[in-house]
């Protein structure tokens, strides 16, 4: 099947997931295109089946903003008519789902007809779908969509309580590839950051005032009075400075490290003892289960899809958001030395069960399904002209 993927190329959750998704596909055999404004962060290599096209945003004097939905539409469009593509894959609504019924439509006057699946990751609809100035086009486009998938029963609960959904949305997880994500041998980097056998806390984002990053110092701050510990915070963003100058206040920065964007991530979570992520709301968490099939435990909040993934007790412990004091506790039971290895080992069974190699095969079935259902629908509309 020939698959052109759209997302954003950056580091965020949706980036990576249609990514690796399109890396995994090609390697089954399957034509991959991806179309973007820039080469995506996880695709560091190209196989026979994987293609990169670039969106190219025109510059003109005459508009305020660059008109980049109309330069993505016609991209898709030139790809479609070029490649001959069998379904378009868009991940994240604003602004990929409009920009693909647009080029639907376009294709469709010149006699060409493809469906396009719509997946929506979190934020195109706990946060800027519920901006009153995006609400009827993410509504229209979710609903013009062919197919709609979301990464887990919360954001699909949560877009149908937050916008008039008419399509059946089909909850397929987030997945990860446990040949690149496990714990690899890497004692010396932990030496280096723990060189009197402190535990080690880590946390990965994009640095965005949902994720609370202020409450994981707060936790810290406490924490390492109980057990030694070190903290590393991995990723940049708009809250990144703020935090700084917290832990510079604080007195914290001998024991906490920031790293910015990392590719190798797998590297740090290898000699981490605990993943900490105390968000405000995750529409799945990727990076918690990024962090699990590394072998490290949780401290999470109940909110959002977290608890679909986080089991109480076994592979962690989730709290209310902002329970620091809850989150200390937590976090000095599983690091104490006779309760941290059945976490760990509780940890990396939970994520197999998110293996890419269980995940695949339910994308794969449903652009068959989605492709099936759009000839049919062809069929039927040609015999009524006819």
């Amino acid at each position: 099947m020939k698959i052109g993927i759209v997302c954003y190329p950056t580091f965020g959750g949706s980036g990576v997931v249609a990514t690796e998704l399109g890396k995994a596909l090609a390697a089954v055999g399957h034509e991959i295109h991806f179309i973007t404004y820039s080469q995506p962060t996880r695709l560091d290599f190209f196989g026979e089946n994987i293609f990169y096209h670039e969106v190219h945003i025109p510059n003109y004097p005459l508009f305020q903003y660059a008109p980049y939905e109309s330069a993505l539409s016609s991209a898709m469009v030139n790809v479609v008519n070029d490649e001959k593509l069998d379904v378009l894959h868009v991940h994240y609504a604003i602004p990929h789902a409009s920009s693909a019924y647009l080029a639907k439509q376009i294709l469709k006057s010149q006699g060409i007809h493809i469906p396009f699946i719509t997946t929506l990751h979190g934020t195109d609809i706990t946060l800027v779908g519920r901006d009153a100035a995006f609400g009827p086009v993410i509504t229209f486009s979710i609903n013009a969509s062919d197919g709609v998938t979301a990464v887990s029963e919360f954001l699909k609960n949560a877009t149908n309580e937050s916008f008039p959904i008419t399509k059946e949305i089909e909850v397929i997880p987030n997945f990860i590839d446990l040949d690149r994500f496990k714990k690899q041998k890497k004692d010396h980097f932990k030496l280096a950051i723990c060189p009197n056998n402190e535990k080690l806390l880590v946390h990965t984002s994009n640095f965005r005032k949902v994720k609370r990053i202020e409450d994981i110092v707060l936790m810290f701050d406490k924490l390492r009075h109980i057990v030694p510990s070190k903290l590393l915070l991995v990723g940049d963003g708009p809250e990144r400075s703020r935090i700084e100058y917290m832990c510079k206040e604080m007195k914290l920065m001998h024991d906490v490290r920031f790293l910015g964007n990392l590719d190798a991530i797998e590297e740090v979570l290898s000699v981490a003892d605990l993943f900490v992520m105390p968000s405000e709301t995750e529409s799945f968490g990727l990076a918690a289960l990024e962090a699990m099939a590394c072998e490290v435990p949780l401290i999470t909040s109940n909110a959002g899809g977290l608890p679909e993934l986080n089991i109480q007790g076994v592979t962690g412990f989730m709290s209310n958001v902002g329970d620091i004091e809850d989150m200390v506790k937590n976090a000095a039971y599983i690091l104490q030395e006779e309760n941290l290895p059945r976490f760990k080992e509780n940890a990396l069974a939970r994520a197999k069960e998110f293996d890419l190699a269980n995940i695949l095969p339910q994308y794969e079935a449903y652009y068959e399904r989605i492709v099936a259902e759009s000839r049919e629908a062809l069929e039927k509309e040609l015999k009524v002209v006819g």
